[in-house]
């Protein structure tokens, strides 16, 4: 199966990674406990000791370039055909709270958007060029799912692109094919988007 591709401005160019049937077959279905995974946030600097009523964690020292270089590497030991890596995951979706927050969204919409972005991942069209345009779209996506009045878009695509340092041509281009990739599955489960959303209100 052949990548989808968008013709993009000069300043960011990129194009959908390409997927095949073997690859999406070896990464099963999408769980969003599994993929970007809460615990792993230390990686083999910390202990775990087993003891008769209760456990103990210690953390080890390190610098955290080898916290996060470990980290990438158990991620990339779990999803080896997933084209980003962890860190990358997690400052694209940090990023995403941030327009939200400065756009006034609720974190419904962030958490939908995150069940979009990760699906998108999921299905190995995204990788490290064109993963903030996939983002920003994944966003507008979301608010667009969620009712977000039409006179509010152009602000909240102005603080995407902005926020993402795309351009409004490039995310306006994009979108439908993430639309197209997603196969216009935007209604998703509940049990999706909760674990995100739980999350997101812990963590904000």
């Amino acid at each position: 199966q052949e990548a989808l591709s968008v013709p993009m401005s000069p300043v960011a160019e990129c194009s959908l990674a390409p997927v095949t049937a073997t690859s999406i077959l070896h990464l099963g279905a999408y769980n969003p406990n599994v993929f970007d995974d809460p615990e792993l946030q230390s990686g083999k600097y910390r202990k775990v000791m087993t003891m008769q009523s209760y456990r103990l964690s210690v953390l080890e020292y390190a610098r955290p370039s080898h916290i996060k270089r470990d980290l990438n590497d158990q991620f990339c030991e779990r999803f080896p055909h997933v084209q980003l890596t962890l860190s990358k995951l997690r400052n694209i979706k940090k990023s995403l709270l941030k327009v939200a927050l400065r756009s006034s969204l609720d974190l419904v919409v962030v958490a939908l958007a995150y069940v979009y972005f990760e699906k998108f991942v999921w299905k190995l069209k995204v990788n490290k060029s064109n993963r903030k345009i996939a983002a920003g779209c994944c966003l507008l996506l979301a608010a667009k799912m969620s009712d977000v009045k039409r006179v509010d878009i152009r602000p909240l695509m102005d603080n995407i692109t902005d926020g993402l340092h795309i351009s409004h041509r490039d995310l306006l281009q994009y979108e439908f094919p993430v639309l197209v990739a997603l196969e216009f599955s935007l209604h998703v489960p509940h049990s999706e988007v909760q674990p995100h959303l739980n999350r997101l209100e812990s963590s904000v």
